[in-house]
């Protein structure tokens, strides 16, 4: 029991160590604060309201310039233009009048001359009229002979179409006279028949129609002996009785 009531060795050394610690760590907060104040107080004096509003001044106003006034104008004096003195008249030299060259009359040929030239030229414009004439004659008598040798082929290969037709028709029992129709027939160089219409009825509708189909049935059709005259459409005048 008594061993246990002993201090133990060296404690109030470490107690005097902690509290000298202690107080020497209180020092330096006490002397740092200390430092912070003063250099707080110094940098208030520095940024002092005088050197702020010297800083902020505005500068000063530009130096006002001289305007200088242009010099006055001065008044433009009108003088009157003098007035040109009117010139006088130069005297005219007097004309010295020339003589005027005399003419000469011209040679001209003799009556009898004139006469004969006259003659010559009224016989070579009526020989020409003359000749113009006689080829303007003969150009309209070989178109007429051209056209009457076309007329008597066409008419002559139409009569060989009516031939071939009337042998394959079948006339109806009612007809009354003659009466002709005029059909349109297209072919080809052929002879075959492409088309058939009635230009013209025979105001019978029964032999309008027996026509139409004998031209069908006729087809091909014969070829004109000359093959100038061939027509791609030609047309035919058909009457039941010669």
């Amino acid at each position: 029991m008594r061993d246990r009531e002993r201090p133990e060795p060296g404690r109030k050394t470490a107690l005097a160590l902690t509290l000298l610690v202690h107080a020497g760590l209180f020092a330096a907060l006490f002397i740092g604060v200390q430092w912070k104040t003063e250099e707080a107080a110094v940098q208030v004096e520095l940024w002092s309201p005088i050197t702020q509003e010297a800083r902020i001044a505005p500068p000063p106003p530009p130096p006002l310039e001289r305007i200088e006034e242009p010099p006055p104008r001065k008044p433009k004096i009108v003088t009157k233009k003098e007035e040109p003195k009117p010139e006088k008249p130069k005297p005219e030299k007097p004309r010295t009048e020339r003589p005027e060259p005399v003419r000469t009359p011209e040679r001209q040929p003799p009556t009898r001359e004139l006469a004969r030239l006259a003659d010559e030229e009224l016989r070579d414009i009526q020989r020409a009229s003359l000749e113009a004439g006689r080829t303007r004659l003969e150009a309209e008598a070989e178109e007429t002979r051209r056209a009457t040798g076309q007329r008597s082929a066409l008419a002559n290969w139409s009569g060989k179409i009516l031939e071939k037709v009337r042998g394959n028709i079948a006339l109806p029992q009612d007809i009354e006279g003659n009466p002709e129709a005029l059909l349109e027939v297209t072919l080809l160089p052929s002879g075959e028949i492409l088309a058939v219409r009635i230009k013209r009825s025979s105001n019978n509708a029964v032999l309008d129609a027996a026509i139409e189909r004998a031209f069908w049935k006729s087809s091909p059709l014969p070829k004109p002996d000359d093959p100038s005259i061939f027509r791609r459409q030609l047309d035919v005048t058909y009457r039941p009785y010669l």
